[in-house]
């Protein structure tokens, strides 16, 4: 486990999976993305908060999800819902850093799901589309150290 900071205030815990080969994924009070249910962007175009008794375990992260429903979809192809960058940042990946995210600034661009620390992040982060993808995909996984 590692700590990186990101800004003067804030530092992230990095926790790595049993498996080294798989990167991290941005965790909160226990749950990949804070508890907030991956598969609901797609199915419902927004986040929902995910019931901490449907969970799912991958890379190293309990996924939690707002219904069974859910859960299995993730579970059968958890690559097709789970956010790029291991939900960090996309617009500091871009840019070679991690940074936390909020559930609200989120954006879907041909299939996979993106996070940004604000809504502000989330408006640049789109208007530099699509080199900003293409950047963070460039970066990732290196900037884990």
């Amino acid at each position: 486990m590692g700590v990186i900071a990101a800004g003067s205030a804030i530092a992230l815990v990095v926790a790595r999976p049993a498996d080294a080969a798989e990167p991290p994924v941005f965790q909160q009070g226990g749950f990949a993305l804070g508890g907030t249910d991956p598969v609901a962007y797609f199915t419902q175009a927004q986040p929902l908060a995910g019931d901490p008794s449907l969970v799912h375990d991958w890379q190293g992260a309990r996924w939690a999800f707002a219904e069974a429903d859910h859960r299995d979809r993730f579970a059968a192809a958890p690559e097709s819902f789970a956010p790029a960058f291991g939900g960090y940042c996309a617009f500091a990946a871009a840019r070679g850093y991690l940074a936390p995210t909020i559930p609200e600034a989120w954006h879907i661009h041909d299939g996979r799901l993106f996070l940004n620390a604000s809504m502000r992040v989330l408006r640049r982060w789109r208007a530099e589309l699509p080199d900003v993808i293409a950047q963070g995909d460039a970066n990732w996984p290196g900037i884990l150290g």
